[in-house]
């Protein structure tokens, strides 16, 4: 294929390579007015790996501090795989990097989409034999002389921080990269100019549009603090490590965030770094407890329990931590019905001092479980959507169903489900490819319940970070750190699971408004 070829046969597109190479290399980039002194392929930045980025303007080596002119950012994938996958992280590049326009196509499709800030909408769409077609509408909207946007906030970027598009492959294949988890596209089965998209990859005749409405969230508790419980009554799916790390990461986007932990196992006070004490008599919980919140209505509140956690995150947040003593104590507190609703009332107590409260809950239908459902505005249901875990779904669903019966009682809204969360999912292609669409698709479609679009992968890295140890002496200590910290000062490979939860904190700030 020439450069000057003037229509494109995306049959000739087999693998992601020749996507790059046949469709944006020798045929896009040109079309749309970019030289090769203007746009740059396997672009790295930080933690954030692009496949090309072009500018307006032709760029010598980068400098830093020097400010980069407007830019559209591409995204190339495997012919066989769905777009709407990869929307997330087309929304996260564009939003992290503050760039206008992205580009996303497997060969036999193309999407542009534009960062509104908050979101991406799509404003093109084609098939990819029809780019020829329609090439002038694309140099309109992301064509090189188009892309004149001062109000675009510019790109600082270092000549260390870009790899360029003259690397070597053995160089590109070190980069490394991030699954591309099966995520509901924000399009699917939107109205685009009085028509409907209803399949994920388009095998319809073309659908353009100068932009989506996406659906209007409703946010009733705004500007109020605002309680998420998260829970599942399987254990073992990644209930406390959602807790602690999505608690890390909404602090670390400048929210102040309470972690109640109501569990008896006390997994989120261990990962908070609250337990450093060897020997029982040293135990400074004991008498410090979530517990001691219920127990009373007239004494031991919020501010009296909260312990700041330890070199868990930067900054760190608060925690009301939990002991394995709540076991014995619950049967006290079950005779006692205002237990059910101290949480709430004490929580009202300080709704001036934080915004965001999670609550990591027991995976039961105990007393503890009742009450972090009471409290909670919202909730969200970790689950790796494996047989076992799915099945304990309709359970959930009636104890919801449940609560929600008492709530109208005590005049408290029904609990809002944020969705269920794809937790500790494999990053094995193949299953990626196949299997786990299915899995998501039968928690909409069998148990009838709202999927969240972000997905946390299984990752060593998420281990290590609570596993953490400090030797003091002859005596080892635990020391654990939040995803977010580890990634940051300790462990770069851990970046991967970090953004993963950077998205995860966006899309919960949307959501709850």
């Amino acid at each position: 294929m020439s450069f000057n070829q003037e229509s494109f046969n995306p049959e000739l597109c087999r693998n992601e390579s020749e996507v790059e190479s046949k469709l944006i290399v020798q045929y896009l980039l040109p079309k749309l007015g970019y030289t090769p002194e203007t746009w740059h392929q396997e672009v790295g930045l930080g933690n954030i790996r692009l496949d090309f980025l072009a500018f307006t303007m032709q760029m010598g080596p980068f400098v830093s501090g020097k400010n980069s002119p407007p830019g559209v950012v591409m995204e190339a994938k495997h012919p066989k795989q769905n777009l709407n996958n990869h929307v997330p992280r087309l929304r996260y590049y564009l939003t992290s990097l503050d760039v206008r326009y992205g580009l996303l196509t497997n060969g036999k499709e193309i999407r542009i989409y534009e960062n509104n800030q908050d979101d991406i909408l799509i404003i093109f769409q084609c098939l990819g034999e029809e780019i020829a077609i329609y090439i002038d509408e694309i140099r309109g909207l992301i064509g090189r002389d188009a892309l004149h946007l001062p109000e675009l906030k510019p790109l600082n970027l270092s000549q260390s921080e870009i790899i360029d598009n003259n690397a070597s492959i053995s160089t590109i294949s070190n980069i490394s990269t991030i699954p591309n988890g099966p995520a509901i596209s924000i399009i699917e089965n939107q109205t685009i100019e009085n028509r409907t998209i209803e399949t994920p990859i388009i095998e319809t005749p073309i659908i353009r549009t100068t932009a989506i409405e996406t659906p209007t969230i409703k946010t009733p508790r705004q500007d109020i603090m605002k309680s998420i419980a998260i829970y599942h009554n399987k254990g073992g799916v990644g209930k406390t490590t959602v807790a602690i790390n999505l608690a890390a990461a909404l602090r670390k986007k400048g929210k102040r965030v309470l972690l109640i932990d109501i569990d008896s196992q006390a997994n989120s006070t261990f990962a908070a770094g609250l337990v450093k004490f060897q020997f029982d008599e040293d135990d400074d919980l004991v008498e410090n407890n979530v517990y001691h919140i219920l127990e009373s209505g007239d004494f031991n509140f919020i501010p009296d329990l909260a312990k700041e956690s330890q070199y868990f995150n930067n900054p760190e947040i608060d925690v009301i931590p939990s002991h394995i003593t709540l076991i014995e104590y619950q049967e006290k507190l079950n005779k006692i019905g205002a237990s059910r609703t101290r949480l709430i009332s004490k929580l009202k107590k300080v709704e001036g001092n934080y915004d965001i409260v999670i609550i990591d809950t027991p995976p039961s239908r105990d007393l503890y479980a009742e009450v972090a459902l009471i409290a909670a505005d919202y909730l969200i249901i970790p689950s790796d959507l494996k047989p076992f875990a799915n099945q304990g779904l309709p359970t959930v669903k009636n104890f919801i169903g449940e609560v929600n019966e008492y709530r109208e009682a005590i005049s408290k809204a029904p609990l809002e489900i944020l969705g269920v969360l794809p937790s500790k999912v494999s990053t094995n292609y193949k299953f990626l490819e196949s299997t786990f669409p299915k899995q998501r698709q039968v928690i909409i479609d069998k148990y009838k319940l709202p999927l969240m679009d972000a997905v946390i992968y299984e990752r060593t890295a998420l281990s290590q970070c609570l596993n953490k140890t400090l030797m003091i002496g002859e005596l080892e200590y635990p020391d654990p750190k939040s995803i977010i910290k580890f990634a940051e000062e300790i462990e770069k490979t851990a970046q991967q699971s970090a953004m993963e939860f950077d998205m995860l904190a966006k899309e919960v700030l949307k959501k709850i408004g």
